[in-house]
């Protein structure tokens, strides 16, 4: 465990991040719902800044967090002589390399190092002196401890005692006994006949076109009236009017208000309409809720929505398919797939809920705080894709969006501490033969040479994680592959 434990101790009585890295087994955070739950937040709310890239303005830091089921304290004592012996260590390092104007390289007097480098220094003796006796320590208690620790007491002076006392979070050891027992629904992946037609049908909506009606004969429902009109909010003579030339509305279609729908039907091109559209207080548009318009309505023509023929022409206008019998093979190889990850991806969450609530035990806070900071990472960096400025970012309440997270993220979290188990349970491993696979993927999607992103996990811990979050993907396929699949 690398710790900086001057910054642990400066941030006394904060979490800090841990370097644990958890798969999702959930749903991450959706844009959507904190788009949504941002328009319910005061807006005057400000020092919080997204742009997609960077996170200016909001502390992740979220207070004392560390669960008090699952965390234990270590005390060091270090004697005066080891710590005076330490300093000297470092003061003579530092004598030796240091560049100080008006001193020659190697000469510079013990007391000028000391008070230059100060902190330098400690920190150093720190590090000589703690770590290895710590982890000692926490060997010695026999847990797993998991995120950085907090520093509650220090002291540290030159020919003084190093006092230290630390608490941290470990993974609890609990029994997974019956695990292979539980068990959920596995629906069928099978496509059924009915859901291809419907596809098949979806497809050829897609691909239909508006077409002029020639025949003498008024609209119906169905048919896509093309009018113009001109419209004048009651009440308000100054608002400017609602307007447009040669649209097209469908006759008693989804988006078309019903007055227009009841005014058109029956109507010829080259009549003119009248009438008044009540809008509800839930209308889409804002401006016109609870508002009436009167409106004059100009009908120019009927256009008919045609459906193309299934036939080989409409496959071979699609793609690259020879004939309509091969682009039904592909509609249902896509299928398939899709439905085949859905049925899984369902499947598994249920399972996972399933197993998180026949085993309890406490979950290290500090895991909980980093899929927090996890999904609002994804949330808000797609949030800033789809367009949301600095400005509507800094009005989000990351508190209320941290607490709205909360309960997907420890079911994450519980999820990836069983499949651990698990794993370790039936020795499921990864190979480097995976391991360079997903690499290889990795490298393709970013457009990095293989060994420049290799070099750059391994030295910054990726690596490993990566070979976890595949272990956990095998362990959690090899559960679902059990279960027994419904007719």
């Amino acid at each position: 465990m690398q710790i900086d434990w001057l910054a642990a101790a400066s941030l006394e009585g904060k979490t800090l991040s841990s370097s644990t890295d958890i798969i999702e087994t959930t749903p991450e955070a959706d844009p959507a719902a904190i788009a949504h739950d941002h328009e319910h937040q005061v807006h005057d709310h400000e020092g919080h800044v997204h742009d997609g890239h960077d996170h200016e303005g909001h502390d992740h830091q979220h207070g004392p967090v560390l669960n008090p089921e699952c965390t234990r304290e270590v005390v060091l004592d270090i004697p005066a002589e080891e710590v005076t012996k330490a300093y000297a260590t470092v003061v003579k390092n530092y004598r030796r390399y240091a560049k100080i104007p008006g001193f020659r390289a190697g000469k510079v007097p013990e007391t000028v190092i000391k008070r230059r480098f100060a902190n330098e220094i400690k920190k150093d003796v720190i590090d000589g002196l703690l770590p290895e006796r710590f982890n000692k320590a926490v060997v010695d208690l026999g847990v797993r401890p998991v995120g950085q620790p907090q520093v509650t007491e220090m002291t540290v002076e030159d020919g003084q005692p190093l006092h230290v006392k630390a608490v941290f979070e470990y993974l609890a050891d609990f029994s997974i006994d019956g695990y292979k027992d539980v068990t959920v629904d596995k629906p069928s992946t099978a496509v059924t006949e009915e859901e291809f037609a419907q596809e098949l049908a979806q497809l050829r909506e897609s691909r239909a076109t508006i077409e002029p009606v020639e025949e003498d004969r008024p609209l119906e429902d169905g048919d896509w009236a093309q009018i113009s009109y001109h419209g004048v909010v009651v009440g308000e003579p100054d608002t400017p009017p609602i307007e447009a030339e040669d649209t097209l509305l469908e006759v008693g279609g989804k988006e078309t208000e019903e007055a227009f729908s009841m005014a058109l039907r029956g109507a010829k091109p080259g009549q003119e309409l009248s009438g008044d559209v009540e809008y509800n207080a839930d209308h889409r548009e804002p401006s016109l809720a609870s508002k009436t318009v009167s409106f004059t309505i100009h009908v120019k023509g009927i256009k008919k929505r045609v459906l193309p023929v299934l036939d080989d022409n409409f496959a071979t206008e699609l793609g690259a398919y020879e004939n309509m019998a091969e682009l039904e093979k592909r509609i249902r190889e896509h299928m398939e797939h899709r439905k085949q990850r859905s049925v899984e991806g369902e499947t598994k969450d249920r399972l996972f809920a399933s197993l998180t609530e026949k085993y309890l035990f406490p979950v290290p806070e500090s895991l909980v705080q980093e899929q927090i900071d996890a999904r609002l990472e994804r949330g808000l960096r797609a949030l800033a894709a789809q367009g949301m400025q600095a400005d509507q970012m800094r009005k989000l309440d990351f508190g209320r969006l941290r607490l709205a997270q909360r309960d997907s993220a420890i079911a994450e979290v519980k999820a990836g501490i069983l499949l651990d188990r698990i794993a370790q349970e039936e020795n499921i491993t990864v190979t480097d033969d995976e391991l360079d696979q997903e690499i290889q993927l990795a490298a393709m999607q970013s457009r990095e040479p293989v060994e420049t992103l290799r070099s750059r996990l391994t030295d910054d811990g990726g690596l490993a994680r990566i070979r976890e979050q595949l272990k956990r993907e095998k362990t959690a396929t090899a559960l679902y592959d059990r279960l027994p699949e419904q007719g």
